[in-house]
């Protein structure tokens, strides 16, 4: 029997999104919905041959990987999931292959990610949450709305989904002004942005949208002294992964007035701890990481995941990482 462990299914949905049953009866999946404490994770999927990953919502230390003595094969949902220890899973001889987050010749994570990006940005605009709030409690307009049209979308990051938010942008009648490392002004100029510098995108946006690949290089990104730099009007929209900005600054942000408001999908720690600073900030607007999370998508890639898994048992593995 081959035992697979379906972590993170946190709409209770893998279940029905894919067709395990074609994997034969000598395999069983078993869908974890909740979380699994980091201290627990090892002793939990021990006896688990297969182990199937939600992008970055659990993480594989090399620790927890050194224990998973029955671990044959890891998929993870996209082909990059920078919580897992890669190195470490070489060396255990542990296949690692993924989704490749396309489908009849679309990706059903763009279209999702960049409307949350923009349901974000409209409810920071337009205080949807904080006049929704003020409304049920008997008041009535307690602020002033902001108008899209005249303002800046700056977009830390110009690649499909960057690219994806200028349209809209346009539409609304905003400047658009776009940043990544290796930008050039005309890869800019193509898709309807002007490229500037880094701090130029900090101070010129009235609304900063991030769509970077977290690595290295990213993580930490924005801090303090990048906060400090922005309108103390503007709004930070984080639909790609938290650790770019540095959590406990933007928290400062937030509640010293640096800058006005954050949309946030993601975060340092998934899902966020109850009773987390953010979730004190009426200026913040936040999300539980829906960017990529649709039903044609999810289909999508549980589909792939089960395609993978067949062609491993096969013994020809398909879409590999490592």
């Amino acid at each position: 029997m081959i035992r697979v462990a379906v972590l993170d299914d946190y709409q209770g949905g893998a279940a029905g999104w894919a067709d395990w049953g074609s994997l034969g009866p000598g395999v069983r999946p078993s869908f974890f919905r909740d979380p699994i404490a980091p201290d627990r994770l090892a002793a939990t999927l021990a006896p688990f041959q297969v182990i199937v990953a939600m992008r970055e919502r659990t993480r594989f230390t090399r620790a927890v990987i050194e224990r998973l003595e029955a671990l044959q094969l890891l998929v993870t949902t996209g082909m990059r999931n920078a919580a897992l220890d890669l190195d470490a899973l070489r060396e255990r001889g542990v296949t690692v292959c993924g989704t490749d987050g396309t489908g009849g010749g679309s990706a059903p994570g763009l279209p999702s990610t960049v409307e949350v990006a923009w349901a974000l940005i409209l409810a920071v605009a337009k205080r949807v949450t904080v006049e929704d709030r003020e409304l049920r409690a008997g008041r009535w307009q307690s602020g002033l709305p902001v108008n899209l049209a005249g303002a800046t979308l700056g977009l830390a990051g110009l690649g499909r989904l960057g690219s994806a938010m200028v349209a809209p942008a346009r539409a609304f009648g905003m400047e658009v002004i776009a940043w990544s490392a290796n930008l050039t002004a005309e890869r800019a100029a193509a898709v309807g942005a002007r490229r500037v510098s880094f701090d130029e995108l900090l101070a010129g946006s009235d609304f900063l949208s991030i769509h970077l690949v977290l690595s290295d290089r990213t993580r930490g990104l924005i801090g303090a002294r990048e906060l400090a730099i922005m309108k103390r009007t503007a709004a930070l929209i984080n639909t790609s992964r938290g650790p770019i900005v540095d959590e406990a600054a933007l928290v400062d942000a937030l509640r010293d007035g640096t800058i006005a408001a954050a949309g946030l999908d993601v975060y340092d720690q998934e899902p966020l701890a109850p009773g987390h600073e953010l979730t004190k900030l009426a200026s913040a607007v936040l999300l539980p990481h829906l960017g990529y999370v649709s039903e044609p998508g999810m289909r999508h890639m549980y589909g792939q995941v089960v395609e993978d898994i067949a062609a491993h048992l096969a013994g020809a593995p398909i879409r590999v990482i490592a």
